[in-house]
């Protein structure tokens, strides 16, 4: 079973994104009863997400791409939940890659850093453009934001 494990910080220095390209995404939720169902245009592509309950850092992950008309429909006309619109910026260290995200809309000014990792245990190294570890705080978990709409305090 595909296995998601991720930590997630909020970002001190927003320059960090500076000289990187940037992929636009829209994503929606269709259902979060702590296993999500998730939407989401990248592009011209679309994809459909199946998340399962988080276990300390860890969760079951599924991910299928489907055609992009669909996933339009679904993100306009199912994402009862809540959508959220960002930007996502790879930012490689060492031989890990940071998904940056810099939130639009509503969510402007919030900028998050999101590593996935080979294992729980496994460090992330100590970067100065790194700030709070949010990895456990459902605040910060893109479903919620979807929900809420705002940037956490």
């Amino acid at each position: 079973m595909p296995t998601e494990i991720e930590r997630k910080f909020l970002v001190r220095d927003r320059s960090i994104v500076s000289g990187l390209t940037g992929v636009r995404m829209a994503q929606g939720y269709l259902a979060d009863n702590g296993m999500i169902v998730r939407v989401r245009v990248v592009g011209d592509k679309g994809f459909l997400t199946l998340k399962g309950k988080t276990v300390g850092l860890s969760r079951a992950e599924f991910e299928y791409e489907i055609p992009l008309a669909d996933a339009q429909v679904l993100l306009a006309d199912f994402a009862s939940l809540g959508r959220i619109e960002k930007v996502r910026y790879y930012l490689p260290v060492n031989e890990l890659t940071f998904e940056i995200d810099v939130f639009e809309q509503e969510l402007s000014g919030l900028v998050v850093a999101e590593v996935e990792l080979p294992s729980e245990d496994h460090p992330v190294p100590s970067l100065t453009w790194l700030g709070d570890d949010v990895s456990h705080d459902p605040r910060y978990r893109n479903s919620e934001l979807a929900v809420s709409r705002t940037v956490p305090r």
